[in-house]
């Protein structure tokens, strides 16, 4: 049987695991990869799809045509509906991005989509291969907590958020351990590209 499109590995982990890095290395080794983050900062962005929804629901949290990240996420913590009204103007807007990139790539045997909420949104189960992105919890704090602005309130409220690593690292066909370098980690990659080229 032909497989109708790429085969879609989608590449997630928790907050400082270095997924990120991670998703740049498959990019150097030629797989496309759509990174939702840098498309949600798109729709937040002067002009950007998500704007006047956002205006809207979440007054004052927009500056110059753009959305003011912090004051957005200030309002959405201040509203018990606030993030489940945030996820019903993003998400779909994210999702019709999405399949834009996938019919820009539809000839590409492999695809990589970035996402950080894989397991939180429900998006795993339409993915052919799930890669975790994973390092020890306290090489993560110090990761996240050198971060300009970030506390060890914000960071236990971001995890709070997601999904426990174990258990992301549980339902992963492949994990990458970050903890050992980028070398390490490229050569990771490199193996479960290989893996993965075999099921084509």
């Amino acid at each position: 049987m032909t497989r109708r499109g790429p085969l879609l590995i989608g590449l997630t982990g928790s907050i400082g695991m270095g997924k990120s890095e991670t998703a740049r290395m498959f990019r150097k080794l030629g797989v496309p990869v759509y990174d939702s983050d840098a498309a949600v900062h798109r729709l937040y962005d002067r002009g950007g799809a998500a704007v006047d929804a956002i205006a809207r629901e979440f007054p004052g949290t927009v500056a110059d045509g753009a959305v003011d990240r912090a004051a957005l996420s200030k309002a959405v913590a201040a509203r018990p509906d606030g993030f489940a009204v945030l996820e019903r103007i993003v998400h779909p807007l994210v999702a019709a991005d999405e399949q834009r990139f996938l019919a820009h790539n539809h000839d590409a045997p492999i695809v990589v989509l970035d996402v950080p909420l894989l397991f939180e949104a429900g998006g795993y189960g339409r993915m052919d291969v799930i890669v975790v992105v994973s390092a020890p919890s306290e090489i993560q704090r110090a990761r996240v907590l050198a971060r300009p602005g970030m506390s060890a309130e914000k960071l236990d409220l971001i995890l709070s958020r997601q999904l426990a690593d174990a258990e992301k690292r549980k339902r992963a066909d492949f994990v990458v351990d970050t903890s050992k370098g980028l070398d390490d980690a490229f050569a990771q990659v490199r193996t479960i590209l290989e893996d993965v080229r075999r099921r084509l």
